[in-house]
């Protein structure tokens, strides 16, 4: 998805979030400097690496691990991509993402461990996550995308591929660059928050308005 096709998407979730215009510029701002000084991964070899692929994205819902033993065998031959704290159920499994993209939500310290192990990791900014990209940025090393809900246009290191959730960005993303079929892990809609969105950290109305939104885009996108 371009930002043309995104801008009334995300105007109707700013009213909706209250989010303010000047806060994202801002996140933004920050993590394309300090991706600056990063060894970034290249778009286009990031292209290649979905484009007429069979994806699976991992969410981190209440099924996440039972499915993953259910479906091992098979994912292992796709691309895989975790949304945020799914990455920690993955590496538990011994199953290393080739793919995270995250808003730092989940334990890092596995999202750095599948990094320094050659994972791509896509670093998205906002604004309520200002203090943990300034955190945790400096320890990402190489094989780093930033993202950003605003338009891109203005940065040099930072994209938007479309999608609000960590989850929905992994699916946007994906079609983006043309996989030949995405399939979903540990995607629940039924209102249960699980262990690896670290519930703990979060306001659990907002997750879960935060969810309806992620289906809302599934739905009307995917499958229409």
């Amino acid at each position: 998805m371009f930002y043309k096709d995104w801008e009334p998407i995300y105007k109707k979730i700013s009213r909706e979030f209250n989010y303010t215009y000047e806060r994202e510029k801002n996140s933004a701002e920050i993590l394309n400097n300090l991706l600056n000084d990063k060894q970034l991964f290249p778009i286009k070899q990031l292209e290649k690496i979905i484009i007429n692929k069979e994806i699976v994205i991992f969410g981190a819902g209440p099924s996440l691990e039972n499915s993953i033993e259910k479906y091992k065998k098979k994912i292992i031959n796709f691309v895989k991509i975790t949304a945020d704290g799914a990455t920690s159920a993955l590496l538990k499994k011994n199953i290393l993402p080739d793919i995270i993209v995250t808003d730092f939500d989940g334990y890092m310290p596995d999202q750095i461990k599948a990094n320094l192990n050659g994972c791509i990791v896509i670093i998205h900014a906002h604004g309520d996550n200002i203090s943990s990209i300034k955190k945790y940025v400096k320890e990402f090393k190489k094989n780093i995308i930033g993202t950003t809900h605003i338009d891109p246009s203005s940065f040099e290191n930072i994209y938007n591929f479309g999608g609000f959730t960590d989850g929905d960005r992994a699916v946007f993303l994906s079609s983006h660059f043309k996989a030949k079929k995405i399939n979903l892990i540990g995607f629940d809609f039924d209102g249960k928050i699980g262990m690896f969105s670290y519930p703990e950290k979060k306001d659990l109305n907002m997750k879960l308005k935060k969810l309806f939104w992620c289906f809302f885009f599934g739905f009307f996108f995917f499958f229409f």
